[in-house]
This record gives structure tokens, sequence and C-alpha cells, in this order.
């Protein structure tokens, strides 16, 4: 071992294991010195594999780094599910070294295993979520040398269904958003990684209907990807006339345009706050998806939507707020030690929505597969744990209570909504449709009527005409 290499400990000591030894071992600069593997299965324990001895079991990986002054401790198991990988890193705790992962399969049957591939273990890992592969030749089948726009396209979910929707060959990429600041950061990271793309941006309000009509008008796209609105519950239940103004008028104003602009596949990004919505935010998104669906019955352009929980990482997202917490000592405020959420990465969100647009064929609403619900408190542990610290005693949480609007448990489906498989087994669509058209369009010219007051309890006398149930 070199005077300046760290001694490195590798978990799994199978092929992926193997390759790591291999990369490590060969590295130019020797920077890291693995020593051994940890494996749990019973036939490698004493072994020599892949040149390395197997030391024991991750249960001994604390005694392990004291005795060899292990400073690294690399997973690689690329099946490895979350709950493992939590384990991992519970017991990881246990000691001083630092805890790495290789990212998965791709990199390794794609021979792209690399020192810089290497990456400290984020809360994505611990979800353990099966990565998702997209059907290519049916998605490029819709998208190849289209024209597409994206609305919200500074956003989180809008920035990242660019960075893939880049890679296919588009004739034109519009980045539609209000901010210009966002759009200049995603316009400039296409510029730099796909120099090659025909791209425009453009600088609009989803509320401004000429301004819409004028950006359709000009580029013609031939699909859209309508992820602008205002998403956060509790801003919404104090602005309930944003709400309305943004999700709903500005929702009908890109809809129509797509429409008299001849728009082949129209795509809204939806959420699972509007299942049963207990919120304003999540009223105003169920509305979307109504409209959505009455646009299509118009034919010509192809409408759907897509409903999908929480994504890890977004802006005003907890996982952002928690690692703030975390980095200022605590506390880590949580509403309810009882919150559980739906939860996938921005990268499987973007990538299953771009797989919905191909599936549509006017009218779903997609239900996207979010795996198990979890507990916000165990998100926060998670957190805490990949940070260095104990929960609970280095970190300790602090309970706020709930707010105005939000739900112990959010649902995807809804009470009285049928799911049926799709072409994807990601991907469900919803059927059935339990509202009355007419009830929509009166719902529509109330809230457009300039004389419209915007008070908050005519905002909710309205929405209670086609969500009957809501805030009752």
């Amino acid at each position: 071992m070199t005077a300046k290499a760290k001694p490195v400990l590798i978990i799994g000591a199978g092929v992926a294991g193997g390759v790591v030894a291999e990369v490590l071992s060969k590295n130019r600069n020797r920077e890291f010195e693995p020593v051994g593997f940890v494996d749990d299965d019973p036939e490698k324990q004493q072994k020599i594999l892949h040149g390395l001895p197997v030391l024991g079991t991750r249960e001994d990986i604390p005694a392990l780094v004291r005795r060899l002054n292990i400073e690294e401790i690399i997973i690689a198991i690329p099946s490895a599910r979350g709950q493992v990988v939590s384990q991992i890193v519970e017991i990881c705790q246990r000691s001083r070294a630092r805890l790495k992962i290789l990212p998965g399969f791709y990199d390794l049957i794609t021979g792209r295993i690399k020192i810089s591939k290497i990456r400290d273990v984020e809360i994505d890992d611990l979800l353990g979520r099966e990565p998702v592969f997209l059907n290519v030749e049916q998605v490029a089948g819709y998208l190849a040398g289209r024209t597409v726009l994206i609305t919200g396209a500074g956003g989180s979910i809008g920035s990242e269904l660019s960075r893939h929707l880049a890679r296919f060959s588009l004739k034109k990429l519009i980045l539609l958003g209000r901010g210009e600041g966002s759009i200049y950061e995603i316009e400039s990271d296409l510029r730099d990684n796909y120099p090659g793309l025909g791209m425009e941006a453009e600088i609009g309000d989803i509320r401004d209907r000429p301004r819409m009509d004028k950006i359709f008008g000009s580029h013609k796209p031939d699909v859209v990807f309508h992820a602008a609105a205002h998403k956060h519950v509790f801003y919404m239940e104090r602005c309930p006339d944003e709400a309305v103004k943004n999700n709903i008028i500005g929702t009908r104003n890109v809809a129509e345009a797509a429409f008299r602009n001849g728009v082949g596949t129209f795509i809204l990004i939806s959420s699972d706050k509007a299942v049963n919505p207990a919120s304003i935010m999540g009223a105003t998104k169920r509305v979307a998806e109504m409209i959505i669906q009455t646009m299509n019955d118009r034919g010509g352009t192809r409408f759907a939507a897509v409903r999908f929980g929480n994504v890890l990482g977004s802006r005003g997202s907890v996982v952002p707020l928690f690692k703030r917490q975390i980095a200022r000592g605590g506390p880590v405020t949580i509403t309810h030690p009882g919150m559980v959420r739906y939860f996938m990465t921005t990268g499987e969100a973007a990538q299953l929505v771009i797989e919905a647009g191909a599936l549509a064929r006017g009218g779903e609403i997609f239900v996207l597969d979010m795996g198990r619900p979890v507990k916000i408190i165990d998100l926060a542990r998670n957190l805490i744990r990949l940070s260095g610290y104990e929960p609970g005693k280095d970190i300790r949480f602090r309970f706020t209570g709930m707010r105005p609007g939000e739900k112990l448990v959010e649902q995807l489906v809804g009470d009285d909504e049928e799911v049926v498989p799709t072409g994807h087994k990601r991907i469900f669509a919803i059927s059935g449709r339990r509202w009355e058209p007419a009830k929509l369009k009166a719902l529509l010219d109330a809230f457009e009527n300039p004389g419209f007051s915007y008070q908050e309890r005519e905002i909710i006398a309205l929405l209670q005409t086609v969500l009957p149930d809501f805030k009752k």
C-alpha cells in the first residue's frame, strides 16, 4: 500500500465488487487501496476472491474498520434494495469510515465503472427504487424530428424533462417559463451538454392568454409537456386566487393554445394531491385534470394527464429542508410523526412522464407506480444517519403540527376510480369519469369573469360545484 492510499473495504464480493477492486487497484494515482471484502454469503467466507480476502459479513464492519484502519467503505451491490442499503448505513454509522456506493447495473454492464462514478450514498439509494428503462423505439416514435414545448421548463420536473428529451433527436425544444433565471440555467446546461440540439427559450406567464397564443403560433409544437404549476399546499391555502389563476386558468390557456395550433400530444403533469383533495392546490390540480379530459373530447389533439407523488430533492421539498436543518445541528421539523408520502426521483418521474406520452391515446389520467409509501420521520432518520449523526441523539426532532390542507396519507387513486394496466408495468391508467362537463364550463366561466372577486369562500364554493366533498 502506498503511503497516501486510503484503505478501502468493499461490501459485496460478487462481480461488481470484483470490478471495483480491479478499478481501484489499477488506478494510476492509487488514492485508494482495497484491503478486502465483506459479504453475507456463508460460501464466500475466508476465501480469496478477485485477489482479495473475504474478511467477514456486514456485521463485522465496525470491528474491521478499527483493526485495519479503514477510511472508506464502498457498497458494490447493484441489486441491493433500499432496505438493505439502509441496514448497511446503520451498521457503518458505528464506525468512523466514510461510506460510498457504486451507482448500479447500467455502469456495470456498459463497462463504465470509474473512480469518479463511486459516490456518496444518497437518500435515493435508501428508497431502493427499481430503475426505469425507457422503450426507446416507442418514445422516439412520437418525439424524433418533432418540436417539443415544455411549460415550467425551469422547475424541477420541467428541467429534468428537458434533459431527457434532449436525447431524442428532436427538431426543436422550446423552454417556456416565467422566471428568466431558472430558464437561463437550464438553457445553459443543455447548450453545454447537447450542442447540436435545436432549442429556443421563451419567457412568458401561462396566465397570459395572448402570450401563450403568440408562442404556440410562432413555434407550432407537436408535443407539449405542461409542467408549470403552483404546487405548495401551504402557500396556496394562503393565496387561493393564485392557485386558481395558475393551475386552472393557466392550464386552460395552454391547452386552448395547443388545440388551436394543432399540437399532436399534450401531457399535463398532475399530482397525487388531486385525489380526494383536501387543499386548494389539490382541488385546482383536479380541475386541471378535468380540463384536459374535456379538451380531449374535441378531437384532434391527444390530451392526457400524468399523476404522481412527491419528487425527491425538488425545490421546496422536505429533503433539501432536512439537509439544511441537519447542517445547522437540528432540530429537524416534522409536522406529524405518522405522516406518510409517496416519493420518486426527478429522473424516474421525467422518464415515466415521457413514456406515458407514448402510451397516450387521449383522455387518460395515468398514474405512476410510486412504490411503497415512506414515513416522513423515517426519511429524516435516514438523512441524519447519512450525515453521520444519530437520530434523536445528535439531531433531535420537533413536531410542528399539521398545517391547513395537509393530509396524513396521500392517495394516488380516488375511492371512485378504477386502475387498469397499460403497456408499461410502472404506468397505470384510471378509467371512468364522474363529473359533469356543463358544471366545469360554468366554473371556468365564473373564474374568468372580470367581476369575480376571488375571495376564498367564493373560490371554495365554486370548486365544490365540481368537487362536492371538497372542504366539507
